[in-house]
């Protein structure tokens, strides 16, 4: 198995704008934790920007999150 890129998860102070259509596929998660996972951005190391927890969390590398990391494959983008 290769070695996981680390990000770290930081909060913003206000909600950060999500595509509509990456929150349609978080059905059934509750208001609250969306509403906080708005809050949370990671600086993506594939497209190299600030990148939304959301779309990081539904991108094709994400791997797990645990204790405010995340670990990503790096291999495809979120976009």
């Amino acid at each position: 198995m290769e070695k996981a890129l680390q990000v770290e998860v930081k909060k913003a102070t206000k909600s950060l704008k999500v595509p509509e259509e990456k929150l349609n596929e978080l059905r059934g998660i509750g208001n609250r934790l969306i509403s906080s996972m708005k809050k949370e951005y990671v600086d993506c190391p594939v497209v190299k920007q600030q990148v939304p927890f959301i779309v990081c969390y539904l991108c094709p590398s994400f791997i797990r999150r645990y204790k405010g990391v995340v670990y990503c494959k790096g291999e495809k983008g979120p976009y």
